[in-house]
């Protein structure tokens, strides 16, 4: 028989379990990735394929158009994330950004210039002269060490003419062909950005991707994308060695589905929590491909080729230290075209119109239990 001192016991247990749920607090921060989508200056670089992004060239890129892209650039990476997180991103991977000067000119935009970004980015052998980079708040993140990882992969059997083409309808930009050396037969593309240091303490180690592109169409480049995947997944592996704790996350525009071999094969990544096994990847990004949301449009089909992934010891239960929350797609109202042949796309450039890009921003959240 339960006792009227037992019952008082029992309700004041309760009560203190419940006062100490509720008070209790974590930190948290935003890691996001974005395609700013021919993050150009108005400079012909005379190393680069950039002619077009110029006065003269065929965008008829000046200085006035290249001021409102950074202030249109300024205004998403300020209001990513901000639903759960009052700041903004901790951490901005980006891709397709011609150099560290238009990086520069984006952390000194009125919206972001109070959030002290630093920036690591090296240029990469990309013919378009479009790198990766990844822009970091100083107060939260400290690096310690930073590399480009290059991507070998090379085109013996198909002539650059046929990989200027596309043989099926396939989501990939006119400008984004696949450049070949004609006497080494390499493909030249983007390398993988590796940066290692410590967010408020706690080593992080990320990476930021801009894989080859459907050019020469989806199955002939397959392979790129792939040996893409596995030199992401040596990369992991290498951290994983060193420390088998380690905490990764690679993120990028991939140029594929959650579902494609570059990212379930090469890679090695799951969509199910359940499914990752001890120094796995989980990506949380394949059931919202599941449920048809998207990053890109192409001719009415959604995609997602821009995912940010996680290793396994960043599902654990211990909030003791950064674990991974939660992930989503930045597609607010602002972002996407309101009318014409493209509604509903995601809101690009065009001639008449400077808009944001021809993706969505995707983004995770890091929480750890304050103490």
């Amino acid at each position: 028989m339960i006792t009227q001192k037992n019952w008082f016991c029992l309700i004041l247990f309760l009560i203190i379990a419940k006062s100490n749920a509720q008070t209790k607090a974590y930190a948290i921060h935003t890691v996001a990735f974005y395609n700013f989508e021919n993050f150009h200056d108005t400079i012909d670089d005379p190393l680069t394929h950039d002619e077009e992004w110029t006065p003269t060239g065929t965008e008829h890129w000046n200085t006035k158009k290249y001021h409102q892209k950074l202030e249109n650039l300024a205004r998403v990476l300020s209001e990513i994330g901000t639903g759960e997180n009052p700041n903004s991103p901790t951490f901005i991977g980006g891709a397709e950004i011609e150099n560290q000067v238009v990086l520069e000119d984006l952390i000194k935009q009125p919206k972001l210039i109070d959030k002290d970004y630093g920036i690591i980015h090296f240029d990469s052998p990309d013919k378009r002269g479009i790198d990766v980079a990844l822009l970091y708040q100083k107060k939260q993140f400290q690096p310690t060490s930073y590399i480009n990882i290059p991507l070998y992969v090379y085109k013996k059997e198909v002539s650059n003419e046929e990989l200027s083409k596309t043989e099926e309808s396939v989501n990939v930009e006119a400008e984004d062909v696949i450049q070949v050396n004609t006497k080494s037969h390499r493909i030249y593309t983007r390398d993988q950005l590796l940066v290692t240091g410590f967010l408020n303490g706690e080593e992080i180690h990320i990476i930021v991707n801009h894989w080859p592109s459907r050019a020469g169409g989806e199955k002939k480049s397959s392979p790129y994308r792939e040996a893409a995947g596995v030199l992401n997944r040596k990369i992991i592996d290498s951290l994983q060695q060193i420390n088998p704790n380690a905490k990764v996350i690679t993120m990028g525009d991939l140029n594929d589905s959650p579902f494609n071999n570059s990212v379930k094969k090469a890679l090695g990544a799951r969509g199910k929590i359940q499914e990752v096994k001890p120094f796995g990847i989980y990506n949380p990004f394949e059931e919202m491909a599941n449920k048809g949301l998207g990053t890109i449009a192409f001719r009415d089909s959604w995609d997602i080729f821009d995912q940010v992934m996680v290793s396994e010891s960043l599902l654990q239960k211990d909030y003791s230290s950064f674990q991974y929350w939660k992930a989503g797609i930045y597609n607010k109202p602002f972002l996407i075209q309101k009318s014409g042949k493209y509604k509903g796309y995601p809101l690009r450039h065009s001639l008449t119109e400077i808009g944001f890009s021809d993706h969505f921003p995707v983004y995770i959240y890091l929480i750890k239990e304050k103490k």
